[in-house]
């Protein structure tokens, strides 16, 4: 593996990609599973994820994804990745699904945007450092701008989280030291 550049722009490791929806992608219902999707989201994340840090990397954390609209057999599903923000050795990729018909020409639908966290590896499983992500557009900085809204609103939820479980755990001591009486 070749050493990466200290930074990259946006531009050059985003990615498109299209998937033909097919019946054994369905539920009962005729739409596609949401889990077919999410799948693809991960797909397309990782691949900008590699490329932008020039090497393996791994999903850590996928943020709410919201399905808009359906998507049914025969829609051409769209899926546009690309790098909004690095830290050290992590990435957020966003990636934006949009939907049309395989046999009309109509304009695409927005279905889902999802937020993804990856993490560079190196061969031993660990952590390390990717390029820093460098906006060129309004577009990438408004993307920088919103993915380290989302990043501080990730690390307040954890802090929270692990705040409540350190609170419950003192709970459960003081009645185990109560009990001792």
């Amino acid at each position: 593996m070749s050493s990466s550049p200290l930074s990259r722009p946006t531009s050059e490791t985003r990615l498109s990609l299209s998937h033909i929806t097919a019946q054994n992608e369905t539920n009962l219902l005729g739409t596609v599973h949401g889990g077919v999707i999410m799948t693809l989201v991960d797909s397309a994340a990782g691949v900008v994820a590699a490329r932008h840090s020039g090497g393996p990397a791994v999903t850590a954390s996928m943020d709410e994804m919201v399905f808009l609209v359906p998507v049914r057999v025969g829609d051409v599903v769209h899926f546009s990745a690309q790098v909004n923000w690095t830290g050290r050795s992590s990435m957020e990729v966003g990636v934006r699904i949009t939907a049309d018909r395989w046999d009309a020409v109509g304009p695409q639908v927005h279905v889902a945007s999802a937020y993804l966290v990856f993490v560079a590896v190196d061969e031993a499983g660990q952590p390390r450092a990717v390029p820093q992500v460098v906006p060129v557009t309004d577009e990438d900085r408004r993307r920088l701008r919103e993915a380290e809204i989302r990043r501080s609103h990730r690390l307040a939820r954890r802090a929270a989280i692990i705040a409540s479980r350190q609170e419950d755990q003192s709970q459960a001591d003081q009645e185990r030291a109560g009990e001792g009486r």
